[in-house]
């Protein structure tokens, strides 16, 4: 009988413990303190954006146009995309057990360009920082052409873009170390359909920051179970609904300012609410006794908060940035719910812009 009661009150003390690990919240809450830090703050705009390669064949690259010139008007002084880091691929590369995928699916190849130059991956990120800190007002065609030529190398190829855009056509040539191949590269992406080329790398600055990160490492499971598992989760009346605003706004790509109507929805408040129950919320919730639902938030969870914590270190180096931040619009809300706990970040809307 004791023994009984020893049991049971063991039991009633556990449960008691996890109600109270249910209530506990923390004390200390970044985002609702009223201290302000030294000097001028640093602002973020952050535009969810559709993958402009996956739009309609009715998209142009000019549609984007409006929208560039409004970004524009808020003066950034630092731009931000969804790309993965030269210096991070590099480090992944030296990973291939566990990266070879991610590598081959979302890293530019930085070899080619790096013999044309003379310097592997982390030398040449060095150099082009060392010669945008002594970046005249009025860069030479050829000093344009090198410092496309080191991004390259760098494994940077928004950033080269970027000073490709700003030479005239009759300078974007193969001289200042660029051979035919790589020029032949960058005159591609001159029309590439993404928001990485198309807004990003042409927003007036003299770099783009690649804050995108793949380097997730999960434990080894069934490939197809989990795919079979999250595909069941995604089928869902959240998802539907989805699938079909979606498709109502591709359809009127075309129309008269129908891009900006695009971007407008994707950033809506609303929005956040119906992504999150239509994916992340609904994998949550998939019954498999491995997990697979909340292996696969894990996985976003985590990418988002290194991507974030990417923003946070380029905007250390230099307190009062202004930065936009262009990323697929399903990672939108974490990025403003994880940059508004931060002291020393200030959200900008970005609503009035796409006005």
């Amino acid at each position: 009988m004791r023994r009984i009661s020893f049991v049971f009150l063991a039991a009633m003390t556990g449960l008691a413990g996890m109600a109270e690990a249910q209530r506990y919240r923390p004390v200390f809450h970044p985002d609702a303190l009223t201290d302000r830090p030294a000097g001028r703050a640093n602002e973020v705009l952050v535009l969810g954006s559709p993958h402009l390669s996956g739009l309609p064949a009715s998209f142009r690259p000019e549609m984007v146009e409006p929208l560039l010139a409004r970004l524009i008007r808020w003066k950034p002084t630092a731009v931000a995309s969804e790309s993965i880091a030269g210096l991070q691929c590099d480090a992944m590369r030296h990973q291939r057990e566990r990266h070879a995928e991610e590598v081959e699916a979302y890293c530019f190849d930085p070899s080619a360009a790096g013999r044309a130059a003379g310097l592997d991956v982390v030398a040449a990120n060095a150099r082009a920082e060392e010669l945008l800190a002594a970046w005249p007002t009025a860069p030479t065609p050829a000093q344009r052409r090198r410092l496309a030529l080191i991004f390259l190398a760098a494994g940077e190829p928004a950033s080269a873009m970027v000073q490709w855009f700003r030479l005239p056509a009759d300078e974007r040539r193969a001289e200042d170390g660029l051979t035919q191949a790589l020029v032949k590269d960058l005159q591609a992406r001159l029309t590439t359909k993404s928001e990485t080329e198309l807004v990003a790398a042409r927003s007036g600055l003299e770099r783009v920051w690649s804050v995108d990160d793949q380097s997730f490492v999960g434990a080894k499971i069934d490939d197809k179970a989990y795919g079979e598992a999250i595909a069941r989760a995604w089928d869902n009346p959240a998802a539907k609904a989805h699938k079909a605003e979606s498709e109502r706004l591709y359809a009127g790509i075309a129309q008269p300012d129908g891009l900006l109507t695009l971007y407008r929805a994707l950033n809506a408040p609303k929005a956040a609410d119906l992504v999150y129950r239509s994916d992340w919320g609904a994998a949550l919730t998939e019954p498999s006794p491995q997990g697979y639902g909340r292996r696969y938030v894990a996985y976003w969870e985590t990418r988002n908060l290194r991507m974030v914590a990417n923003i946070r270190e380029v905007l250390a180096r230099a307190p009062g940035t202004r930065m936009i931040a262009i990323v697929g619009a399903s990672h939108k809300p974490y990025y403003e719910a994880y940059l508004n706990q931060m002291r020393d970040v200030t959200l900008v809307n970005v609503a009035p812009f796409l006005r």
